[in-house]
């Protein structure tokens, strides 16, 4: 049994749905589901009861959601003691464009976390981490650019990619059936105009050169619907509203994921940022990554070795 399984039956304990639990615990569906059972199994008693359309504490469940939380309590607590004074010190962090919405709440207690305002494009955050402009940054990084800055990163969040289309199916979409968009501005687009590049050479997927900046906003849907064809949109453009004369269509044969990477320096001894990776890291899962179907470049440090089309 682990602290682990035990966040992770009590987030189903609480939330009654393995869904929302999942999303909250930022893990995928499955994932969660296998932990549970695996307790279950070490425990030797059914915690939950569940069918289709509900989900309900045993008797056992009951009994042991109090000493559950109470040990994770202990557990937290002696996280806190163990970092000292660490929580009184200022960690940097800087990000691109996505963060956890709980980023502050995770952190507390923990260290006085400082949010950079500037928001640049991932090489940009890596090499600031690197040269100790900050001390942290939520980016996408492959293993050569860690080595070339002697940086090490932690998986903090993914984002699995879909394809924007014209027309009215919002069918599934092979991979080696979409376009990707390759902008000419490489001091912004470097990191996905390289993702691009590896997921149209691995799977088929024809790229398109463009230099308005259009691989998101309005500009990437005026792209769309001059192409007619499946485009796949940049992590970027993740929460941007489809207009409703386009459609979402997911992307398969392979699915392409991008990662979020919590990097910091290698020789970094700091507590504080040392404690902040912890607690920002600490049961993120897998996020899908582990899946067969699951598409990442060659070079990208949480990619799981096995097959997912022409070329994981």
């Amino acid at each position: 049994m682990e602290l682990r399984q035990l966040r992770y039956f009590v987030a189903v304990a609480e939330e009654l749905n393995f869904g929302r639990a999942a999303a909250r615990l930022r893990i995928a569906g499955p994932s969660l589901s296998q932990q549970i059972k695996a307790l279950e199994r070490d425990l030797g008693v059914r915690l939950f009861d569940r069918d289709r359309r509900s989900v309900t504490l045993t008797v056992s469940g009951q009994a042991l959601l109090a000493p559950a939380r109470a040990l994770l309590d202990q557990a937290d607590e002696l996280r806190r003691s163990a970092a000292g004074m660490a929580a009184s010190e200022p960690v940097r962090l800087g990000y691109v464009n996505w963060r956890p919405s709980d980023l502050a709440a995770r952190v507390s207690g923990v260290a006085q976390l400082h949010i950079d305002a500037w928001v640049m494009p991932s090489h940009t955050q890596a090499a600031r981490v690197a040269d100790g402009s900050i001390d942290l940054a939520i980016c996408w990084v492959q293993t050569d650019d860690l080595a070339a800055h002697d940086l090490q990163a932690q998986l903090i969040g993914a984002d699995r990619l879909y394809a924007i289309s014209t027309g009215a199916d919002a069918s599934a979409v092979q991979a080696r059936d979409t376009l990707v968009l390759l902008d000419a501005d490489t001091a912004t687009w470097d990191s996905w105009n390289r993702y691009a590049e590896e997921f149209a050479r691995g799977t088929g997927a024809r790229t398109v050169h463009i230099a308005d900046g259009g691989v998101t906003g309005p500009a990437f849907f005026d792209h769309v619907r001059r192409l007619r064809r499946p485009v796949i949109n940049c992590p970027k453009g993740q929460t941007t509203p489809v207009p409703p004369d386009l459609l979402k269509r997911p992307v398969v044969d392979p699915a392409p994921y991008w990662t979020w990477a919590l990097v910091s320096r290698r020789d970094e001894n700091r507590k504080a940022v040392q404690a902040t990776v912890e607690a920002l890291t600490r049961d993120v899962g897998t996020l899908g990554l582990n899946a067969d179907t699951a598409w990442l470049p060659a070079g990208d440090p949480f990619r799981v070795t096995g097959p997912a089309g022409p070329d994981r």
